[in-house]
């Protein structure tokens, strides 16, 4: 059966959840382990993922609206 629009979009979410927090912990880990230049770029991948993260969550809020 295929996927609804709200059922990807919930999977969209916590996918996204899911991705920041792994990037939060790479960051972390790299940090603690004195790479802070790549920490820095880490960073900016995170903030990457943080905006698509806030667009699912729009997503989700319409498709919740429709349903």
């Amino acid at each position: 059966m295929a996927e609804t629009q709200l059922e990807m979009a919930r999977r969209h979410v916590r996918e996204g959840e899911e991705h920041v927090a792994r990037q939060r912990v790479l960051i972390a880990r790299l940090r603690q382990n004195g790479h802070a230049a790549a920490a820095g770029v880490a960073q900016v991948v995170l903030g990457t993922f943080e905006q698509t993260l806030t667009e699912y969550r729009r997503h989700l809020r319409l498709e919740l609206g429709r349903s």
